[in-house]
């Protein structure tokens, strides 16, 4: 009769890794090998991701704002669609280019509504259409000590740049080339207590070129307020609008030469 043969380990005895994960059978045999441990890594390049930006930064202003410390860039995103805008700020920050319609200006940490607007520069004049063509200028001279035409900057001292120009016909004219000034204008009381201006104007002297002298040697109103101004000033024996201004140059050519006194009525 053969012998029966039992087995040698007992059915109640419960096997040491029998509640461990595989994971933890990984790290104890990488242990006993030797082998550390690896810092989990990203199957994407990219240092930042759309999840992360939308959980840290909920707003588009501390969207902006992050990305901006990060990169220096500032960013228009307001009114952006909610992905477009994550999206934006993800590529900027992982150093990918972007539409440039998505660029701002301003800086992100400043608030608008704490400061003074500015009023757009007027647009400077058009040039009197009655004037002689440019191409038919005999002198200039250029002065940058001619009053401001606004009283609070003429009442400090302040002076624009005007050029007079002086064409073949007798025509005289006047353009105020600047400089452009900023004027506050009124106050008004900000959040914070605080008496601010309103508005800050620009004043622009420019003027565009205009009429001082028609041909026929008459003078607009302003030019013969301009000509009295620039006869006070003094230079040498005669003055800055007789000497500079409104001078004469004689029209040299051939024919002057051989007849300046203009009797020679034969054709050429």
């Amino acid at each position: 009769m053969t012998k029966k043969t039992q087995s040698s380990t007992p059915t109640d005895v419960t096997s040491p890794w029998e509640d461990t994960t595989p994971e933890e059978i990984l790290e104890v045999a990488n242990t006993m090998a030797g082998i550390k441990p690896e810092i989990p890594k990203s199957s994407s390049n990219a240092e930042y991701d759309l999840e992360g930006l939308m959980t840290d930064f909920p707003t588009a202003k501390e969207l902006e704002r992050f990305v901006f410390d990060e990169t220096g860039v500032v960013l228009n995103l307001k009114g952006r669609a909610n992905k477009l805008k994550y999206q934006t700020a993800m590529d900027v920050l992982n150093g990918e280019e972007i539409d440039p319609k998505f660029i701002g200006n301003d800086n992100p940490y400043i608030d608008k509504t704490d400061m003074v607007p500015v009023e757009a520069m007027p647009p400077i004049p058009d040039r009197d259409p009655t004037l002689p063509p440019e191409s038919e200028l005999q002198n200039y001279f250029f002065s940058p000590f001619v009053p401001h035409p606004d009283p609070d900057f003429r009442a400090v001292g302040k002076k624009c740049h005007c050029t007079f120009r002086k064409y073949n016909d007798g025509t005289i004219s006047y353009e105020i080339n600047g400089p452009w000034e900023q004027k506050e204008h009124g106050t008004k009381i900000d959040k914070y207590g605080r008496e601010r201006p309103e508005i800050i104007k620009w004043i622009g002297a420019c003027t565009g070129e205009q009429t001082v002298q028609r041909e026929d040697g008459t003078l607009t109103p302003v030019g013969r307020r301009l000509r009295t101004m620039m006869q006070a000033q003094r230079i040498n024996a005669g003055n800055i609008w007789d000497t500079f201004v409104d001078r004469d140059f004689g029209q040299f050519n051939s024919e002057a030469i051989v007849d300046p006194w203009g009797t020679d009525t034969r054709s050429n």
